[in-house]
């Protein structure tokens, strides 16, 4: 143990979370390079959907000497190899893996050249590129050479030599103008593009290092940002359709012209569609917009001065760039507004639907109101035909009751006592029924 260990009080803290060391050492996981000036450096970017961790480290074990590459050396998604002549640089990230070659640029290719020749110079293995897995979408060449600035007209017009004359767009970039970034963003027949870097000799190797890095970020977040734009195009005609079926269905919920389920069936297919459009593309309209943040940031990050006559770096980007972005994002806003306009036609016609079926309820309620106020009546009607008939039994054993009495020799008058007893048997009966009824109100 040494002692700058013994220092660290970690008994007097509480127990460390488990992803403290993860999360405190992100800042160091991709460390900007050091390049000796002149240098080249040949940069590759490619897709890696459906690539494995363990295929790219497999085209890694081809370089000479690193047959003992496993896949744990890849974990931090960040690989540096020092190799004989060069550095390698590996790094993986969400969408794509980078791979960045170091090394000495030729006497002939440096900023006296014409439109110099750079492949022929590779330190890889040949054939090395070709092979690496995935799908290529940034290759660039980017040469680093030293060159006075004191006069930056004259540097640019040897930097367009090396162009082969073809139109660049340039910048001065550092707080003191210390770099002079020049490119023509032309993709060549080799499928690469180049970039130059003309510095002073008393660069340092670290700010050569952040220059590339910020120069090839820009350029690979700048195509990564751009994957957005032919889904936005592709986009475009059916959210034109989309919106003309809800204006269609929002006049017929106006005009009635439509049943309630037809207008929600259509309803319900325009809100699918919609919601599979989203699920399917918004992913890649948020991550252009990440993009095209980063590229800001890197632009920003050059400090960029005009050479006057020349267009800039960052104006470059602005004109070109920023259409396409706009383009994207209106189109994202787009897709979430009719998601919102659906959603809002939706909740008017779930209102109108409700208010008719509150309508028939209430047409319903009426009816079996009436229902019961006929049944009623036809209950106290009932009622009243019972106590007729009932009064009318009882009136009947009492006179054949009466008259057996007559029969046995009592000295009465059937018809006389059954007469005077009708009014007290009908009352009776009344009353009785009415206790009855009142009994099951009451249990009720």
């Amino acid at each position: 143990m040494n002692q700058s260990s013994k220092l660290i009080p970690y008994d007097l803290l509480p127990p460390a979370d488990p992803q403290r060391a993860l999360l405190h050492n992100v800042v160091h996981t991709r460390p900007s390079q050091h390049i000796r000036l002149p240098a080249l450096v040949v940069y590759v970017a490619v897709f890696n959907d459906g690539v494995t961790l363990e295929q790219e480290c497999e085209h890694l074990r081809r370089l000479p000497c690193q047959e003992a590459l496993v896949t744990g050396h890849l974990q931090n998604n960040f690989l540096r190899l020092r190799l004989q002549d060069y550095t390698l640089r590996w790094e993986r990230h969400t969408e794509f893996t980078s791979y960045s070659l170091v090394q000495h640029l030729p006497e002939v290719a440096q900023l006296g050249a014409t439109d110099p020749e750079l492949l022929s110079f590779l330190a890889l293995p040949e054939g090395w590129l070709a092979r690496i897995p995935g799908r290529t979408f940034t290759a660039i060449k980017l040469a680093m050479v030293h060159g006075d600035l004191s006069r930056p007209e004259e540097a640019l017009a040897l930097a367009r030599n090396w162009f082969g004359k073809n139109p660049v767009v340039a910048s001065l970039t550092g707080r003191n103008s210390h770099s002079l970034a020049v490119t023509d963003f032309m993709l060549r027949d080799s499928g690469f593009e180049r970039i130059l870097v003309v510095a002073p000799t008393e660069t340092s190797e670290s700010r050569a290092g952040r220059i590339s890095q910020r120069l090839l970020e820009i350029e690979t977040y700048r195509l990564a940002a751009l994957r957005g734009l032919p889904a936005a195009k592709q986009l475009a005609p059916e959210l034109a359709n989309a919106e003309q079926q809800l204006v269609d269905i929002t006049a017929q919920l106006e005009n009635k012209s439509a049943s309630e389920q037809e207008l929600l069936d259509r309803l319900i297919s325009l809100a699918v569609r919609i919601e599979r459009a989203n699920v399917k593309h918004m992913y890649r309209f948020a991550a252009t917009h990440a993009y095209d943040k980063i590229v800001t940031q890197r632009i920003v990050e050059l400090r960029e001065k005009a050479i006057p006559g020349t267009q800039t770096i960052g104006e470059f980007m602005g004109r070109r760039l920023s259409p396409a972005i706009a383009t994207v994002e209106a189109t994202a806003q787009r897709m979430v507004s009719l998601s919102e306009r659906i959603s809002q036609t939706s909740a008017l016609l779930r209102t109108r639907v409700d208010i008719m079926t509150e309508a028939q309820n209430q047409q319903l309620l009426e009816k079996l109101t009436h229902g019961q106020e006929l049944q009623l009546r036809l209950q106290s009607m009932v009622e009243g035909l019972s106590i007729a008939a009932i009064s009318y039994y009882v009136v009947s054993l009492l006179l054949y009751v009466a008259k057996a009495g007559k029969a046995a020799g009592l000295p009465i008058h059937p018809e006389l006592i059954i007469g005077a007893m009708i009014p007290i048997i009908i009352w009776t009966v009344w009353y009785i029924t009415r206790r009855i009824h009142d009994k099951f109100f009451k249990l009720d």
